[in-house]
Formats: structure tokens, C-alpha cells, sequence
């Protein structure tokens, strides 16, 4: 009779077992789901390859599944899957060489409706200012694509990047000083000639 009793004990427990698996399952499906494009978007920022960028989303999506019982309790999945997808599309891009902007440029940004001429214009300004990011240091590049490319708030990427939102106002504000600052000197440039 104990045995039994110990029996359905054990199956309630096992049910219980298998529905919370079923649970977890469900989020990081959820997660996937939900998410997937803006993993991608991030690796992609970082790595400027669609190759490396899906291979890093890929590998987000491992440790996910790895941590995923930490998923229940995370109270920002979106902003918890960022960071994963940051550091590991900064892992990566510390093992690839880094790929030319020039090369990231494509048609897409064209329209079919703009002239040739200013097509190509627009497409050397791409060029332009994707080369004078890419110039920046790190600790400036990198809180400037997440929140312009990736269009976080500044309390995002701070969580994301593991800085203070204080800081992470400071780099962009600098990021941008340089910037304007390149750009003015190279259209004085242009204009002397």
C-alpha cells in the first residue's frame, strides 16, 4: 500500500518535473521568437559579417539554453539577451579580423527612385561616416552603434556594455564630439580645394 503511495508521490513529482521543463522550454522558445532579429542586429553591429553575425546568434542562443533556467527570473529578457549577444559577438570579433566598411555597403541603401548621381553621393557619405565610426575607439564605437544602430536607451547599453548610465551618456556625447569634429575638418578640406 506504502508503495503505491510512493508511487504517485513520485509521479506527481516527475508531472511536475516535466511540466516546469515545459515551461522553460516555452520561454526560450518565446525567447527565440520574440528576439532572434535583434540578436542578430547586434552580432551583426559588432561583427559587419553575415556569417560571423549568424554563427553569434547562434551561440547567444546556446548559452541561453545553457542558462535557461536563469530566464524565468530575469526581469528584461530583451535586455539580458543583448548583453549575451554583445559579449559574444565581441569574443568573436576578437578571434575575425576586422572587415573593411567599404565592403558593407549595398544596394539596399539605394533607392529606386533617387538619381544615379545622388544615389552615389549618398552611398560615399555611407562610406564616409561607416569609416570614421569604425575609427573610433572601441570604448566610443561601441555604446554609439548600440544606441544609434540598435536604438537603445542609454540605460540599456549601459546594462549591456556593464557601464553606468552616466558613462555611457559621456562616451556618446564624445563619440559624437569627434565625429563632428572629423567631419567639419574634412568638409573645410573639401572646400579649400
Amino acid at each position: 500500500m506504502f508503495e503505491g503511495i510512493r508511487v504517485a508521490v513520485g509521479q506527481v513529482t516527475l508531472s511536475e518535473a516535466m511540466a516546469l521543463a515545459r515551461t522553460e522550454e516555452d520561454q526560450l522558445e518565446l525567447a527565440v521568437r520574440e528576439h532572434a532579429r535583434m540578436v542578430y542586429r547586434i552580432a551583426y553591429s559588432v561583427l559587419r559579417n553575415h556569417q560571423d553575425a549568424e554563427d553569434a546568434t547562434q551561440e547567444t542562443f546556446v548559452r541561453v539554453l545553457r542558462a535557461r533556467r536563469k530566464l524565468a527570473a530575469v526581469d528584461h529578457p530583451q535586455r539580458w539577451l543583448a548583453r549575451i549577444a554583445w559579449r559574444v559577438a565581441v569574443d568573436r570579433r576578437k578571434k575575425v579580423p576586422e572587415v573593411c566598411f567599404d565592403e558593407m555597403v549595398g544596394t539596399e541603401m539605394v533607392s529606386p527612385a533617387e538619381p544615379a548621381d545622388a544615389a552615389a553621393v549618398g552611398a560615399e557619405a555611407v562610406k564616409l561616416l561607416q569609416r570614421l565610426v569604425n575609427g573610433l575607439p572601441p570604448g566610443l564605437r561601441d555604446p554609439l552603434t548600440l544606441s544609434t544602430v540598435e536604438e537603445m536607451s542609454t540605460a540599456e547599453v549601459g546594462e549591456v556594455l556593464g557601464m553606468t548610465e552616466a558613462a555611457v551618456r559621456s562616451r556618446l556625447f564624445r563619440a559624437r564630439e569627434i565625429l563632428r569634429e572629423k567631419l567639419t575638418t574634412l568638409m573645410e578640406v573639401k572646400r579649400d580645394k
